[in-house]
């Protein structure tokens, strides 16, 4: 059976996956979520201490993986998929696809700064940007279960990047608030194939069944 380890985004944790996961096993699939150290409650992990849960949550797994990440999730994965064999294939969903010595500063063209200690701000409007294909009442709750991030999970740069060696797809959400489209089409450039959602930044929570679909006609379609 299939793996599909689910990574979540920046402020988020792994119950961000609740509604896909169901959807995933009702195709066949088995469902991983690891939490990312570097958010939570008080979190001062940065992006390598999560690209290493994720190497080990990998490695825990027996059988072929599909690795997605979303948002910020995608930096980490790219480091932790390096050298993992039983990762078939990198999804990014609307997430950031980093080159070796790039982070989530870098990809936005901002300069390093020496100050990586402490939080950083949640994104402006929350409820439009995260969440704006979202019913108020469901965007409320997931608002609800934000948490902290790090500072230092977005200044630290990528040592590897697994997709030069893995088969990588990006999944465009073309109505993407949090992270522009015109950005995402230029990460996009770098995997092996581009597929697109017409939805804004977390399509998990606003059509689970169509992504869920969606990334079963990714492996079936590479397996092909």
């Amino acid at each position: 059976m299939t793996t599909v380890m689910l990574v979540h985004g920046a402020w988020h944790r792994p119950s961000t996956w609740a509604r896909l996961e169901p959807e995933l096993h009702a195709l066949g699939y088995a469902t991983r979520t690891p939490a990312l150290p570097s958010a939570g409650e008080r979190p001062t992990a940065g992006m390598h201490d999560d690209a290493a849960v994720l190497a080990g949550e990998l490695a825990a797994v027996e059988g072929p993986i599909v690795l997605l990440a979303h948002s910020y999730g995608g930096i980490p994965a790219t480091e932790a998929a390096t050298g993992a064999g039983n990762v078939e294939r990198l999804i990014y969903l609307s997430a950031y696809m980093p080159d070796r010595g790039q982070s989530l500063y870098t990809l936005h063209g901002l300069p390093d700064t020496d100050d990586t200690s402490g939080l950083f701000p949640l994104v402006d409007q929350p409820r439009t940007s995260l969440y704006g294909d979202l019913p108020d009442a469901e965007a409320e709750q997931a608002m609800s279960r934000l948490v902290n991030q790090t500072r230092r999970s977005f200044t630290e740069k990528a040592d590897t990047a697994a997709w030069h060696d893995i088969p990588s797809t990006y999944i465009i959400a073309e109505r993407d608030q949090a992270l522009p489209p015109a950005l995402q089409e230029r990460m996009a450039a770098r995997a092996a194939e581009i597929r697109r959602l017409s939805t804004g930044h977390s399509p998990f929570l606003s059509q689970p069944d169509r992504l869920a679909a969606l990334v079963d006609d990714i492996v079936r379609s590479a397996a092909g």
